[in-house]
């Protein structure tokens, strides 16, 4: 008995309807991922826009396979049995909700299994091994965990009747939004039975990320590009190995791109107060750090919007009401980092507006794709870029925290061999000056390469022999660095010129990008149709977000806790910092990243620039923020009674002269200087991490005679100036230093925080 194609295709229609609608009908490509994966058995890359259908592809094979149909072989044979569950690999909480969604639509029982229902994943697993699951959901993340991975997923692999990995342009290195946990999808694809379907999906892959991604997916390893990325356009296919490559055009007719240069951040905060409301339906405003998401959404609050912040430090009850929220359209914009980049689906999301430009022009293209999707007609989504001087700045500090140095690498890799049992995290911290987000990536990427493993109570080394390809590394770097060239030729303004060699158009630009053979002029954008969208700003808005950013302060929070692991280099603190030793809550003028001063104390706090005494206006911020803390809603417990000066080797003047003017204005005795006995500047020992900190500073600083015999005498706290806090962990130790010399308490005020 042979397979009715024409009967299954009918079937894939059905399933369609319940998913998307009566009126729905199957896209070419899409009919043809579909049989490839259900009747051929194929492995499939479908690099295809955003709206266009990825998950209809999924879900209706997974309806098929689940219900037993097809042959083995494109020939015809007899059906096959009902395939087991489909597993999609999934990167984001926000993506496998609405897959959820989605799915039971469409009549198939989805779960998901991480971090945020771990109450649940005994009551799933047992569904699954009952058979009445038909779409698990799991994040790369949880492929190495090890209890998932040991005793999970060997049998999950044995069973799965679909393997499908969701924004696939993770997998590899030259892809905007490269994730080491991706790559542990290679030893799932090992371990798979053979003749299991896998079908990988993306919006944002060019023709590099393309081939990679398809080489690692093909099952016979086959190299050498043959091939390549396959023809554009609906029904254009390509081969790469054994993986068949559907690549459509990357147009976005629904979309009409602009690019507003203003003169300033309060401009832009203006220009949104102004105009948000002429936006239509409600949609998102993107900004490049968690900080200035806060603030957008605080500003906006208070000119009466109903906005809602969302960022990667949400906890995942904030970030769920947010979507929501936005989902039934009872706030105007979720004001939200990259984190809500991937996967959220509101097709009639109205319009994105970027607070600064992302680094890259697909990463652009990804996140405005999250726009007009269930748009039709003369009917457009607004997408609106307003760039800002600081966005470079901010490039580079993410770029900072690419892979590390080889010799840091091999530090840990020699650490793990050395010890004879699992190190954590935090006992690696110690060993390596990396910060814990670095050490993480690092330790991940070496588990993909197998020189590492992750077990119960940290990782282990293999044994397994491990190249550091620099070359690479440094390919990528470049990679990045000239996509963010490309990324600023992108943000030029409609009245100027586009560079040399680059399409005027904004869209045709992107899909240049992306390597979209079909790129043409859209006839929508601000270059092609002209600007649409008013540049003014009101001088009732603009002074509102110029005193709104003209505020300074934030909290410093003080240590309460010793890193893990001082003692094993030759530090003797652990646990608890004690009450007789800890700082008081302090306070900076401002954190480097904020939309307000963070441009203007960036500047005064960059590295190579000449030490200069306190600038007027830094003092008047000084001042307004000792005076709010003095008198708003938490002040200080008491009024300091001297000044305190951390002397710096990089900014003495900058320092000195800070302490020398808060001492005035208060009418303070300036009572002296805690002197470091370091051999080198701080800024040529790194950033560290807390643990590498607390080693360099540890005992690094004295207090001298007449120092410590004014703090003998004193009655109240002490204010502890400095210029940076990166840490913290300069003022910590400090500050229990001062506490030990007999400051009753310690105010730590520093000029900025780099978070």
């Amino acid at each position: 008995m042979t397979v009715d194609r024409a009967e299954l295709r009918e079937r894939a229609g059905q399933t369609l309807h319940r998913l998307a609608g009566p009126g729905a009908t199957l896209r070419d490509d899409q009919w043809r991922a579909i049989e490839a994966l259900v009747v051929d058995r194929r492995r499939v890359l479908c690099v295809q826009r955003t709206g266009w259908g990825k998950s209809a592809v999924y879900f209706i094979a997974t309806a098929l396979l689940r219900a037993g149909t097809g042959p083995a072989t494109s020939a015809g044979s007899a059906p096959t049995a009902p395939a087991g569950p489909t597993v999609i690999v999934s990167p984001l909480l926000a993506l496998m909700r609405n897959q959820v969604a989605a799915a039971e639509r469409a009549g198939i029982q989805a779960r998901t299994i991480n971090s945020a229902n771990l109450d649940e994943w005994d009551t799933v697993s047992a569904e699954i091994r009952a058979g009445a699951v038909d779409v698990l959901l799991i994040s790369p993340e949880r492929l190495n965990n090890p209890d998932f991975r040991d005793n999970v997923l060997p049998s999950l692999a044995a069973t799965t009747g679909l393997l499908v990995i969701d924004e696939a342009h993770c997998v590899s290195d030259w892809g905007h939004d490269f994730r080491p946990d991706y790559r542990r999808i290679r030893t799932f694809l090992h371990e798979l039975r053979p003749g299991t379907p896998v079908l990988a999906t993306t919006a944002t892959a060019n023709t590099r990320v393309t081939d990679d991604v398809a080489e690692q997916l093909d099952a016979t390893s086959a190299a050498g590009g043959a091939g390549g990325a396959g023809g554009a356009g609906e029904g254009g296919a390509g081969r790469l190995g054994d993986t068949l490559v559907l690549r459509g055009p990357l147009d976005r007719q629904s979309l009409r791109l602009a690019v507003l240069d203003l003169p300033g951040t309060a401009h832009r905060l203006g220009w949104l107060a102004d105009h948000l409301d002429t936006l239509r339906g409600s949609g998102i405003v993107y900004t490049l750090t968690v900080a200035a998401a806060a603030e957008t959404a605080e500003f906006l609050r208070s000119r009466g919007y109903a906005v809602a912040a969302y960022s990667g430090q949400s906890d995942d009850a904030q970030r769920r009401a947010a979507e929501q929220d936005l989902l039934d359209n009872k706030i105007k914009a979720l004001v939200a980092t990259s984190a809500l980049g991937m996967g959220f689906d509101k097709p009639d999301l109205g319009f994105v507006v970027h607070l600064g430009a992302p680094p890259s022009p697909i990463a652009y293209y990804q996140q405005v794709g999250r726009a007009g999707r269930a748009l039709d007609g003369d009917r457009y989504a607004d997408v609106v870029l307003l760039p800002g001087p600081e966005d470079q700045a901010i490039w580079r500090y993410f770029a900072s925290l690419a892979f590390p140095r080889e010799e840091q690498v091999r530090s840990v890799l020699a650490a793990l061999e050395n010890a004879g049992r699992p190190l954590s995290t935090q006992a690696l911290e110690p060993i390596v000056d990396l910060r814990r987000t670095r050490l993480e990536l690092m330790l991940k990427v070496l588990d993909v390469d197998g020189a590492v493993r992750r077990v119960r109570g940290g990782w282990v080394a293999t044994g397994e022999p491990w190249h550091y390809d620099a070359a690479r590394l440094h390919r990528v770097a470049q990679a990045r660095t000239a996509e963010q060239q490309i990324m600023q030729e992108y943000a030029v303004p409609a009245d100027t010129a586009p560079p040399a060699g680059r399409p005027g158009c904004r869209m045709e630009f992107l899909r240049h990008c992306l390597d979209d053979p079909q790129a043409q002029p859209c006839g929508r954008c601000d270059r092609c149709a002209g600007g649409w969208l008013p540049a003014g700003v009101s001088p009732d808005a603009l002074r509102a977000a110029e005193t709104f950013l003209g505020r300074a302060g934030v909290e410093i929070p003080p240590k309460k806790l010793w890193p893990t692991g001082l003692e094993a280099v030759g530090v003797p603190l652990r646990g608890k910092i004690g009450p007789d030793e800890q700082a008081l809550p302090g306070r900076a003028v401002g954190r480097l990243s904020d939309l307000g001063w963070g441009s203007r104390l960036r500047d005064l706090l960059a590295a190579g620039r000449p030490d200069t005494a306190l600038p007027a206006d830094v003092a008047g911020a000084v001042i307004d923020v000792l005076r709010e803390w003095a008198r708003g809603a938490q002040p200080w417990p008491a009024r300091p009674v001297g000044v305190v000066a951390v002397a710096s080797r990089t900014r003495p003047e900058l320092v000195a002269s800070t302490a020398r003017r808060i001492a005035e204005v208060g009418r303070l005795p300036l009572l002296g200087s805690v002197e470091p006995a370091w051999a080198e500047p701080p800024s040529a020992q790194g950033r560290g991490n807390s643990a590498q900190r607390v080693r360099t500073v540890h005992d690094a600083f004295a207090a001298p005679p007449e120092l410590a015999a004014a703090l003998s005498g004193l009655t109240g706290p002490v204010l502890l100036v400095d210029d940076l806090v990166d840490t913290g962990w300069t003022l910590t130790v400090v500050a229990r230093l001062l506490r030990h010399s007999g400051a009753p308490a310690v105010l730590p005020f520093a000029l900025a925080t780099t978070n």
